[in-house]
């Protein structure tokens, strides 16, 4: 599959808006490998290629063992490698991410309130939507 066009010659002040984002989040205070653990599972549910491919790379690169990048999709089912703000930021992520198909309740908001401040939060949707944002743009334009 060959690429479309490349979005950032095309729309660079787009692109830097995006990387402004981008950058606010990795100092934002939220821990590095939980934000990217959110970037790689927001972008397995959106079947982004290219970011699945960035992201686990990245997080590799972090020490994050393979055992838990193979087991992301399932985290669920594997309670004991993921620790409790891990898991609630991934509930949240596939919430905010999949908000098309059933809104955001109450229960999903209580639930990441008790684990994450406001800010934290605010900080972590961000996050989400920036990714989300990234993988419409790397799918529609076919990235490699």
């Amino acid at each position: 599959m060959s690429g479309r066009i490349d979005y950032s010659l095309l729309a660079p002040a787009g692109v830097k808006a995006l990387g402004g984002v981008h950058e606010y989040i990795s100092q934002c205070g939220l821990p590095a490998v939980l934000v990217d653990l959110v970037y790689l599972r927001v972008s397995q549910i959106n079947g982004c290629a290219y970011c699945i491919d960035l992201h686990s790379r990245d997080l590799s690169k972090k020490g994050v063992k393979l055992e838990k990048l193979m087991l992301l999709p399932v985290w669920r089912e594997a309670p004991g490698l993921f620790d409790a703000r891990e898991r609630g930021a991934l509930s949240w992520a596939e919430t905010v991410t999949r908000v098309s198909e059933n809104g955001v309740g109450d229960a999903d908001y209580q639930a990441a309130g008790t684990l994450f401040t406001e800010k934290e939060l605010v900080d972590l949707t961000i996050a989400i939507g920036l990714m989300n944002a990234y993988n419409r743009l790397a799918i529609s334009f076919r990235s490699l």
